[in-house]
């Protein structure tokens, strides 16, 4: 970025602005009395990752996606910092989510309570998860999410690195989870990176 050029940078929201996964696994101890500790969460499908039903799966979804709940959860260090200065640089950052719709408010609510009020947010079906909230709507259509160009891209999931492939040029860091250890990355644009301070430093090489 030391070029001047303006940037534009895609940013997953869970697990990489905040600490999901941590909630889910004091969740599944309080709903069903489930003792998996954050590291030994090994697939980024929760479902496969707990052995939970459909059935407890959708429930234990319903409740992490309530309002109140998301609001609680916490940043990952030194993610609102760094998307700030990005911001102050003049580059465009957008949180693409594959949360519903119906999350949106609460998630807009934390991003401006967490100092996050000038990034744009999307909510984009990443994954099919219309399970668990039936008739789950989207403010971002593939064909539009497809339109949009970014330079850089912070993810997790292994499960969104295929709406990366229309831009070859693209450069993804992979925000380091327990669940993307054994994942082969796509091409040498892909850089593991285990936080924030890493991920500002490669950004502004």
């Amino acid at each position: 970025m030391s070029n001047g050029k303006k940037m534009n940078i895609y940013v997953d929201f869970d697990d990489c602005l905040c600490e999901t996964a941590r909630y889910f696994s004091g969740l599944i101890v309080e709903m069903f009395g489930l003792d998996i500790p954050y590291e030994k969460i090994k697939y980024f499908n929760l479902q496969r990752s707990f052995s939970l039903t459909d059935e407890d799966y959708d429930k234990m979804m319903i409740q992490a996606h309530k309002p109140e709940v998301l609001l609680t959860y916490e940043e990952t260090p030194g993610a609102v910092k760094t998307i700030n200065s990005w911001i102050d640089k003049g580059h465009n950052v957008s949180i693409i989510t594959g949360r519903p719709f119906s999350a949106y408010e609460a998630s807009r609510e934390w991003l401006d309570q967490h100092g996050l009020e000038r990034v744009k947010l999307y909510c984009l079906n990443k994954y099919g998860r219309d399970n668990f909230i039936k008739g789950s709507t989207y403010s971002l259509e593939l064909e539009d999410y497809y339109k949009m160009h970014f330079d850089y891209a912070v993810e997790d999931s292994p499960s969104a690195f295929k709406f990366f492939e229309h831009l070859p040029d693209l450069k993804v860091m992979v925000f380091d989870r327990p669940w993307n250890q054994e994942c082969e990355f796509p091409t040498t644009n892909y850089k593991r990176c285990p936080d924030w301070k890493m991920i500002s430093d490669f950004i502004r090489a």
